[in-house]
């Protein structure tokens, strides 16, 4: 294990655009190509399994954290499992040791997961960047809102200097 870890937050759903799951593909490989290893909700669901899946076939150590609730629903080749009780300390453990955290496109656990990590960006809780994959303009709205609150002084620059918004894997390279 490198040390290097990447977070990904992605979909659990399955009837999503294909090009969201090719871009998750693309960045679980480039951040494996990196030396990271990588964590994620570690489900056999959606984007989830396409993460875990890219990973396993690149090598990479892969930890899945799941609330006991989710059983029967695990990934079944991580190298890594963690069962907690609810979905707050599922982040948590997700999140700890991490340098990166990777939204991709995803629903509103993933919009959830994204927030709570830049709050605790922003309170110096974790040091790590945020990097949102916006995909086809998944994400337009979002940044735009992000911008809105350092233009009404509710987001400071500096915070808002770690949370990345990039459209292409190339972009997405750069940051790892």
């Amino acid at each position: 294990m490198t040390g290097k870890k990447a977070l990904f937050f992605c979909a659990a759903a399955s009837n999503i655009d294909p090009k969201y799951n090719q871009a998750a593909r693309e960045a679980v490989r480039a951040a494996c190509l990196c030396g990271y290893e990588i964590v994620s909700g570690g489900t056999i669901k959606g984007t989830m399994k396409v993460v875990s899946d890219t990973a396993r076939e690149c090598g990479a150590h892969v930890k899945g954290v799941l609330p006991r609730f989710m059983d029967g629903l695990e990934y079944p080749a991580l190298d890594e499992l963690v069962w907690t009780e609810t979905m707050s300390a599922r982040k948590e453990e997700m999140r700890a040791g991490i340098s990166l955290a990777v939204a991709l496109p995803g629903g509103i656990g993933t919009l959830d997961e994204l927030a709570e990590t830049c709050t605790l960006i922003r309170l110096h809780q974790i040091d790590a960047k945020m990097v949102i994959f916006n995909v086809g303009g998944f994400y337009d709205i979002l940044e735009k809102l992000f911008d809105h609150y350092v233009e009404t002084g509710m987001l400071d620059v500096p915070t808002r200097r770690k949370i990345i918004f990039v459209r292409t894997i190339e972009e997405f390279k750069a940051e790892l």
